[in-house]
């Protein structure tokens, strides 16, 4: 039995359809990612496999238990950390989880148990006393992900975890999220428009766009489907007019260009290929000084099935974050 399960899912708002019929699976103690812009339907998709939206139509179940006909099963078997902030920051750290915990109508030592145990995950065990507002943004977002896991959840949702922080905050809140994974089997499907986040974490990613799943593989295989491997050739003398056509006749090159002095050729996996590249080169008394590969990033893979690239609307949403917490202050 898969972990999660869905199967032409559908939101509409009226006439706007916000998850177009997407159908997918997540195995158990895998982490799923959904890759997209703001606005592309992740947070919608969420939200109806955490029983908080109902679906227009489709069906989806969450570690066996069916979304609609099974809520309370769902929300036994899950816990969510929300995109925007939903802490009560008058509260102490302890006295938040304290708060969420009573929710699941845990007895007192149990509870207590729990969320020691939760703080000194997340390195707050020192920090417990202090009143959630004065927490740094990581502080907070280690505190609901801490939350999350209170009610030891078969199924953890990741909705944007750490948007809006900073590099190595973010880096930190990675490798919490691996050891949750690794060390608890929690199954974990994460919202992101971070490229780079996708990439370290997931063992799946569905890139979505308006709402459809346009891609789902690895991240290694959606890198495998852009393009080939681009390898860059500087000779240190002869003609690079002649070395082309050498090349030419070569039948896994794909293209050939040049651009200064440097010849590049599209080649599928041309990491594996540059030694036979170098021993052909030398025997037509080539001798070639530089030799360099660049291969295939998610973020190629994303710009090919968007048409679009990511990094703007990271751009985008950082701004906006940041005007966010100046209000704030």
């Amino acid at each position: 039995m898969k972990a999660i399960e869905v199967n032409n899912l559908t939101k509409a708002f009226g006439h706007l359809v916000a998850v177009d019929r997407i159908s997918f699976g997540v195995g158990q103690g895998e982490i799923f990612g959904f890759l997209g812009v703001n606005g592309s339907g992740k947070t919608t998709t969420m939200m109806m496999l955490a029983t908080a939206l109902n679906p227009s139509s489709g069906t989806a179940t969450v570690c066996g238990y069916d979304i609609i006909k099974q809520r309370s099963k769902v929300r036994e078997s899950i816990g969510v950390v929300f995109q925007r902030p939903s802490l009560d920051v008058n509260l102490t750290g302890r006295e938040n989880l304290d708060f969420h915990a009573r929710m699941y109508h845990l007895d007192k030592k149990t509870r207590e148990g729990r969320i020691s145990r939760a703080l000194n995950l997340v390195g707050l065990e020192d920090r417990q006393n202090t009143l959630a507002k004065h927490y740094s943004g990581g502080m907070q977002r280690k505190l609901e992900i801490a939350r999350g896991m209170l009610n030891h959840p078969k199924v953890l949702f990741l909705d944007e975890p750490t948007l809006g922080l900073d590099v190595p905050t973010r880096r930190l809140l990675w490798d919490y999220v691996k050891n949750l994974n690794k060390d608890f089997g929690t199954t974990i499907l994460l919202n992101t428009h971070y490229i780079e986040e996708a990439d370290n974490l997931c063992d799946s990613i569905a890139i979505v766009e308006q709402g459809e799943i346009i891609a789902l593989d690895t991240p290694q295989g959606l890198r495998d489907c852009v393009s080939d491997s681009l390898l860059s050739i500087r000779l240190s003398g002869g003609s690079n007019g002649e070395l082309v056509k050498l090349f030419d006749r070569v039948s896994w090159i794909k293209k050939i260009n040049q651009r200064d002095d440097w010849l590049e050729l599209s080649v599928q996996n041309g990491g594996a290929k540059i030694p036979e590249i170098v021993r052909l080169a030398e025997k037509n008394d080539f001798a070639i000084s530089a030799i360099s590969e660049y291969k295939p990033t998610l973020e190629d893979a994303f710009l090919r099935y968007t048409g679009r690239a990511i990094r703007e609307e990271e751009a985008r949403v950082e701004e906006s974050e940041q005007a966010r917490r100046d209000r704030r202050k």
